[in-house]
């Protein structure tokens, strides 16, 4: 082969490699955004990512469409290695159209979504884009919905992770929120359905991109995003701790890593963290980041619903999804948007092998009209739903109150606990002692000479039969009552010994989850 046609080659792809030109990426790195090879590059191991498609052109011939050009077609894809594993990925170039997408810029990321379902390997998105190419019409329609399509397919069988490092806007958010994982970037990321001008014209109301769509507004208010970071770099490299969490496929388990704390390590502070006053608050990230493995907590939608704690640790070395309640927010009680946040976060946990660790301090659900009408009993079946359909291992700890219905939805044994453990400190019940005793002893306490006097020494003895792990215990509901410092050797011990759980579900195309 002579050496001009490798010359040529060249050329071409360092014509390609520029993207929409010098004067395009100096205008995206003042938005203090980088440029869709900058963030590929810093995603895969250095020299493994391999780019696949690199000469695709569009055939749009419209509107002056032919006289444009769009190296790569405005994205670039392909796969390489993350930490050693094989991962695909595509990153939307902002400098080519920007980075809109037509009918060949879709069918690459089809490409790329097929090989990354047909090799069994997870796939990260990188979204930076304005949208539809409305030159090409439905063409562009036809290349989102093959897109959305492919989502669905690969949902539950390969991990799918979204950074959102752009603008986002109409049909383009769906492709992310179907994904399993939506990251953000502080002041540079936006999603909205219909943008701050359309809503303006239509309803009236002013409201800037940032606050209609932005990072923060996703990550604590609507809850679409799972995480927000402060700089791009931040973001991509919590992409990379977030999939040495995750298996490549719903065939695999996730990465087992080297565990350097003693295994037999008591945890002495855990004796003492439930408060004496069953009423007041505490953090329960303390107690969560005690057992897990080097103190390490990776958790998800932190700023959204905390009345619910959701995220990885590991144990022994391998990932474990936590679920827990948070005494300190709403005094723990699950409402709706904790219910819409367990349930699916245990259903990511079940689709890829990861056990379920959920950790009880729950007065029951939050009353209210708002809640009643906002569908609290169809969003608190989701978590019900969630943890019955399950058949990963599924381990419980009641560290405190386990009341009533809210019981039953932070996993009980009827809903498929394979271990089910509560601290000395559990009162599991149907409801709290002093609810109680108003309705049990009702007539009692009217027909005192002293009510008030009555009234407590009922309470005191109620908490003394019922407010305690014990009844449970004796029933067979709580397979063990704990010390709080031996949690972590337990639990380690619960995680090895239902490693090897095998459990089916009736065959049936799918079930009819309650959304």
């Amino acid at each position: 082969m002579s050496s001009s046609k490798v010359e040529q080659l060249r050329q071409l792809k360092g014509s390609i490699k520029l993207g929409g030109g010098e004067k395009r990426i100096e205008s995206q790195r003042k938005k203090g955004k980088m440029i869709a090879r900058e963030r590929i590059n810093l995603l895969f191991d250095e020299g493994s990512f391999v780019e696949v498609d690199a000469f695709v052109k569009h055939r749009c011939k419209n509107f002056g469409m032919d006289k444009m050009k769009s190296p790569g077609e405005g994205v670039v894809t392909g796969y390489g290695q993350v930490d050693g594993r094989l991962v695909y990925a595509y990153a939307q170039d902002f400098t080519v159209l920007g980075g809109s997408l037509g009918e060949m810029h879709a069918k690459k990321i089809c490409k790329i979504q097929d090989l990354a379902l047909k090799m069994g390997a997870p796939i990260v998105g990188i979204n930076d884009s304005g949208g539809a190419r409305i030159q090409e019409g439905v063409d562009a329609l036809s290349g989102y919905a093959n897109i959305f399509f492919r989502n669905t397919i690969s949902s539950g069988v390969i991990p799918q992770i979204t950074a959102i490092m752009g603008p986002c806007a109409g049909g383009a958010v769906y492709s992310p929120a179907i994904t399993d994982f939506i990251f953000m970037v502080d002041k540079t990321s936006q999603m909205f359905i219909t943008g701050p001008q359309v809503i303006k014209t239509v309803t009236g109301e002013e409201v800037t991109s940032e606050d209609l769509g932005g990072a923060m507004t996703h990550n604590s208010v609507s809850g679409v995003a799972h995480f927000v970071s402060k700089s791009e770099a931040e973001c991509i490299e919590d992409i990379k701790r977030l999939l040495s969490f995750l298996p490549s496929n719903n065939m695999e388990i996730a990465p087992v890593y080297e565990v350097h704390d003693d295994l037999n390590m008591l945890i002495p502070e855990l004796d003492e963290i439930i408060p004496e006053n069953p009423n007041k608050p505490y953090d329960m990230k303390k107690i969560i980041t005690a057992i897990a493995d080097d103190s390490d907590f990776f958790e998800t939608q932190a700023s959204y619903a905390q009345n619910i704690i959701t995220g990885f640790i590991r144990l022994n070395g391998q990932s474990v999804g936590v679920i827990a309640n948070q005494p300190k927010v709403l005094a723990g009680c699950l409402d709706i948007n904790a219910s819409d946040k367990a349930g699916r976060f245990v259903r990511t946990c079940d689709c890829y092998n990861i056990p379920v660790l959920t950790i009880v301090d729950v007065p029951g659900f939050l009353p209210g009209t708002a809640q009643e009408y906002g569908g609290i009993i169809r969003h608190g079946a989701k978590m019900l739903y969630a943890y019955s359909e399950a058949t990963v291992p599924k381990i419980t700890l009641i560290v405190r109150k386990a009341y009533g219905g809210a019981y039953i939805a932070m996993c009980c044994k009827e809903l498929g606990a394979d271990v089910s453990l509560a601290w000395p400190s559990a009162q599991i019940a149907v409801m709290g002692p002093d609810g109680a005793a108003n309705i049990i002893f009702k007539k009692e306490i009217a027909d005192s000479s002293d009510p008030q006097a009555t009234r407590v020494e009922l309470v005191d003895n109620y908490k003394i039969e019922f407010a305690t792990p014990y009844k449970a215990a004796e029933r067979g509901y709580v397979d063990d009552v704990i010390e709080p410092s031996a949690t972590r050797k337990r639990l380690i011990d619960a995680i090895n010994m239902t490693a090897s759980k095998r459990e089916t579900r009736p065959s049936k195309k799918h079930g009819n989850l309650p959304v």
